[in-house]
């Protein structure tokens, strides 16, 4: 066997050892509890069919042909970044082709040698691997710890940017967003803010946690995905027009990436012209949220984590019995998923629900009796 496959056979054998072998698989017809399309526009009819007509009224069709930087550019595009900045009450915004492209490219990009990132030890993936691309030295705070904060903000050296989420992918919890933005005030830092989760979810039209606050004053920069509750793909960069011209300059995911296709862009738009029609939505993800609280009941086998968003997690300790609980949720056709490390640390797996508007109060009083008979049964044997 040659040395290469021999690795990446050794590579793969470890992660079936311990029980932490992932493969794409293909779930119809189960009850949505694991996508990101907290909306649903992903399913909406009327919705496509508002895409639709946006992309034959600007005849939108074709490829990207290149970059922005040489003829990936258009005036569609740019009057796109300006409605998503005035949506957001910014000065302007800068769209990548993903998400993790945007927070890579910002964190990779903006802090250098000699400054200071001080960041939430639960941020995402994306930001983790933008800051081992950055030059700048790291310091982790516990997460949404205003205390452990601060003491980290006040000992940083060089010029100094904070990074967390606002709604956490994982938690489901909140950063504590306003009382961040005075201390990066009192310490002349710039805040950061990953809003991927809160895009659409949060706020009277759904601008996000930032806005919902009144902070986007405070706030140095956001990203705002079009994954999760746009239905979409892509995101942005929501700055000042300086920091837009300095990533247009420097940012190498942005400089050397291919253009998002008009087709992308037209739904980006349609998404924004739609969101504050959706209000009776996000209420309806309130109302679910308190539905499920209600009918589970943690035990020390499975706790609910406290969450006041659509993401709700189930804790359950280990790799074995997590992916057997997620299995038979599946069986029952409700697809709520196992996370794994390294996604969660280790002793922090979980099931992780996340609510649509599309979900019914059968199908989250149904999740909710299955994961407490499964608990009752594991106490039982426990015994």
């Amino acid at each position: 066997m040659d040395p290469i496959r021999k690795y990446i056979l050794g590579k793969i054998a470890d992660r079936k050892n311990e029980d932490n072998f992932r493969s794409l698989r293909v779930v119809k017809g189960n009850a949505d509890f694991t996508s990101n399309d907290y909306l649903g526009l992903s399913r909406d009819s009327k919705f496509h069919h508002l895409i639709d007509e946006e992309v034959q009224r600007h005849h939108l069709y074709g490829g990207s042909t290149g970059s922005r930087l040489l003829s990936g550019n258009n005036d569609y595009v740019e009057r796109l970044e300006a409605q998503i900045a005035a949506f957001h009450r910014s000065e302007a915004s800068l769209i990548f082709t993903s998400g993790f492209d945007a927070n890579y490219g910002l964190m990779s990009t903006l802090p250098y040698k000699g400054d200071t990132i001080i960041y939430d030890e639960l941020v995402h993936a994306s930001i983790h691997d933008g800051m081992k691309a950055s030059k700048a030295n790291k310091v982790a705070f516990k997460h949404n710890d205003l205390a452990d904060f601060e003491e980290k903000l006040k000992n940083a050296t060089g010029l100094k940017y904070v990074v967390t989420e606002s709604l956490f992918s994982m938690d489901g919890d909140t950063a504590p967003l306003k009382e961040m933005s005075v201390l990066c005030a009192k310490y002349d830092a710039g805040l950061i803010v990953d809003e991927a989760h809160a895009t659409g979810v949060i706020g009277e039209k759904g601008e996000g946690l930032v806005n919902h606050l009144g902070i986007e004053n405070n706030v140095l920069a956001r990203v705002h995905t079009f994954s999760k509750a746009l239905g979409g793909h892509g995101a942005a960069i929501v700055c000042s027009h300086d920091l837009k011209e300095f990533l247009i300059n420097y940012c190498r995911p942005f400089i050397y990436s291919t253009a998002m296709s008009l087709h992308s862009l037209g739904a980006i738009k349609v998404a924004y012209d739609y969101f504050p029609t959706l209000k009776d939505r996000r209420v309806k993800l309130r109302q679910l949220e308190l539905l499920l609280k209600e009918n589970f009941q943690s035990t020390d086998e499975i706790k609910l984590l406290p969450s006041d968003s659509p993401i709700q997690s189930v804790m359950i300790q280990g790799n074995s019995k997590v992916k057997h609980i997620a299995s038979l949720l599946q069986r029952e056709g409700l697809d709520a998923r196992a996370i794994l490390p390294p996604t969660v640390a280790k002793g922090q797996e979980r099931i992780r629900i996340c609510l649509h508007s599309h979900n019914t109060e059968a199908q989250v009083k149904a999740l909710a009796a299955v994961i407490q008979g499964i608990s009752q049964n594991m106490a039982q044997a426990s015994a």
